[in-house]
């Protein structure tokens, strides 16, 4: 590597295409840990089908290798006076042009890295103005269920229809009770945000984002949009989509070292008190007469980043967006939505197999299916997958429980081997199976895990499981 890396340009030497790194790899874009070996319980290793990208996906090699040449030069962010500091953080914020770029923001729109989706969410819960009315449907993820528990929130039951969710929104933002106190926009209704997820971490399904959003600005609310499930998959605009904000997660987005994005409209964002008080945040402090201190807090989107910023978190997401838009997501979508069939054509194969869906067979959907199998917990389907077919999935609840206990019933019957995790009594069949997957999924992964899906119900586990710890488990 040269003395000085392009803060602006991810290095030559980190671009790694499938085809360089691994000629085996069907998967556009390689990610790391693709060549592990896991041990079975009935003897002999395989190589690890990673199916639980919703929760995690893994680093893209890229994202890696770029994050790797960075990190000697790594340094403190703003206002050091040294090389590397300096080459920090120009490199801090090239990526946060490079987010805006990604996100398509509108001029003025400002990017505010953090932590995660939900640290987005949070963050914006806190600069509600006082007087804001939030709406926000029952199927919702947690990270955007919970945050506004400050604010007045009208929750939505599920609609069955994208056409359903935006009726159900209008007749809601139609029917607004007066604010209590007076409304800092001047209108005697008040400010309202509506959240939203842009495709469901549970069934993978799109959400109508630009007709919500129409809906809300027809009668005066703002929109954010929670994109944790939906930026890794497929374009996010926020000029096309006319939300206001658009929050994510870099570990879902191939950038798993801890850092997420609010972006969108500056004005609350300045009005508010910093999210976080601390250095960074404050642009000057005195010292009062009576013995206090007076702050002057930055209006860029420093206000809400104060600490030591996450450069290298940062740049991983500048990196795995560089890398999603060099591969195209035209040709990302059309690979993955032949994953989607692959998986769904098969499960349909499965007459105890029953997918999840709010909206029904034909709605566009993202790498993300849930579902219950006839005659099993989905804890013990799962750890079955795992210790005999080295297929990593998901079970549970998903963070998102009204949805699946709307989804599943609310008369769940008590079979397998084992529960779910922290099951309250009477409802230790209460979960669902996920299976996720995105850029870095090879076909044999979907291929392995559908025969294995088809052989679980067709002969059963091969072994015995338990209930240790909270978790479903191979005995021993």
């Amino acid at each position: 590597m040269s003395a000085r890396p392009a803060a602006s340009a991810t290095p030559a030497s980190a671009v790694v295409s499938a085809s360089d790194s691994d000629p085996c790899c069907d998967a556009p874009l390689p990610v790391l840990g693709r060549d592990v070996t896991v041990p079975l319980v009935t003897g002999g290793e395989v190589t690890y089908a990673a199916l639980d990208y919703a929760a995690s996906a893994p680093a893209l090699q890229r994202v890696w290798d770029d994050v790797a040449a960075y990190a000697p030069y790594y340094g403190s962010v703003h206002r050091g006076a040294g090389y590397l500091s300096q080459l920090s953080t120009d490199l801090f914020e090239n990526s946060r042009a490079t987010v805006h770029e990604f996100l398509d923001c509108r001029d003025g729109d400002q990017v505010v890295f953090t932590r995660s989706t939900t640290d987005s969410l949070n963050l914006l819960a806190a600069v509600l103005p006082a007087d804001c009315e939030v709406f926000v449907f029952e199927t919702e993820h947690h990270a955007s269920l919970l945050p506004w528990s400050d604010a007045r929130v009208t929750y939505l039951n599920a609609p069955r229809t994208p056409e359903e969710a935006v009726r159900t929104l209008e007749q809601a933002l139609a029917h607004r009770d007066p604010s209590p106190g007076s409304s800092s926009w001047g209108d005697p209704i008040g400010p309202a945000l509506v959240c939203v997820t842009g495709a469901s971490n549970v069934t993978g399904e799109v959400w109508p984002v630009r007709e919500l959003a129409a809906a809300a600005h027809a009668h005066g609310a703002r929109i954010v949009l929670d994109a944790a499930q939906l930026a890794p998959h497929h374009p996010v605009s926020v000029r096309e989509l006319d939300v206001d904000w658009v929050a994510f997660s870099g570990h879902k987005l191939y950038a798993p070292f801890g850092s997420g994005v609010l972006a969108g409209r500056a004005d609350w964002l300045q009005d508010a008190e910093p999210y976080l008080a601390g250095g960074g945040a404050s642009r000057k402090v005195t010292r009062r007469a009576d013995g206090g201190v007076d702050v002057e807090w930055h209006t860029t989107a420093a206000r809400h980043e104060a600490g030591s910023p996450n450069v290298i978190g940062v740049y991983s997401i500048a990196s795995a967006c560089k890398a999603l838009g060099e591969a195209g997501f035209d040709a990302l979508v059309a690979r993955e939505q032949h994953l989607i069939a692959k998986v769904r054509e098969g499960l349909a194969e499965v007459p105890e197999v029953r997918v999840l869906s709010l909206f029904g067979d034909d709605s566009p959907r993202v790498g993300v299916i849930s579902f219950v199998v006839e005659g099993w917990n989905s804890s013990h389907f799962a750890a079955a997958l795992s210790a005999e077919y080295g297929i990593g999935v998901r079970d549970g609840l998903f963070c998102a429980h009204p949805l699946v206990r709307t989804l599943l019933g609310s008369d769940p019957q008590d079979v397998g081997e084992c529960g779910a995790p922290e099951a309250e009594p009477g409802e230790k069949s209460l979960n669902a199976i996920r299976v996720s997957f995105g850029a870095g999924t090879p076909d044999e992964h979907v291929e392995r895990f559908v025969a294995a899906v088809r052989e679980l119900v067709r002969e059963g586990a091969k072994w015995t499981y338990h209930t240790e710890d909270g978790r479903c488990v191979p005995a021993v």
